[in-house]
């Protein structure tokens, strides 16, 4: 069941899926369409999960599912994730690659490969005060204030030493 992901709750599960480029215009409205439908039927062994999305800086999209109304099982999250494959192969982008890093300049989102992200540190282009974006966030609040964040307060401070 479809809700407006305001309304979740701050302990909500998350997922952040990140596009290797900015979505276009119309690729929003169909991300949108698709993810309201997929989430009007998403369901765990029959019962219905509450859920919603998000999409920040037309690079991300963010699953949400209240746990406190039902959990998901490993079969929900893998129909989610067939979701996903379906918007990479109809899009030609990438969502599921992890190596894939983001992170700002100015108002810019930049994504690069790990191994870029890791130059991008050598040569100084990219220092501990960046914005990067954790994608490996678990819940809402955790989105809130643990997802945009300087490097050296993320799992990629690890770079800089």
């Amino acid at each position: 069941m479809y809700v407006d992901f305001d309304t979740l709750k701050d302990n909500s599960r998350v997922w952040v899926y990140q596009s290797n480029r900015e979505f276009s215009a119309d690729e929003m409205k169909t991300i949108s369409v698709t993810m309201k439908n997929f989430i009007n039927e998403w369901t765990r062994h029959g019962d219905d999960l509450k859920g919603s999305f998000d999409i920040k800086y037309n690079h991300f999209i963010i699953l949400a599912v209240d746990e406190s109304f039902n959990q998901v099982s490993g079969c929900s999250i893998d129909a989610s994730t067939h979701v996903f494959k379906h918007f990479e192969k109809e899009f030609e982008l990438e969502l599921l690659n992890k190596l894939n890093t983001a992170f700002k300049h100015g108002d810019h989102i930049n994504v690069v490969s790990l191994a870029e992200f890791q130059n991008y540190v050598k040569e100084k282009k990219i220092h501990p005060d960046t914005l990067v974006f954790n994608n490996l966030v678990q819940n809402k609040a955790d989105l809130k204030e643990m997802w945009e964040v300087p490097a050296n307060k993320s799992w990629h401070s690890r770079y800089f030493n």
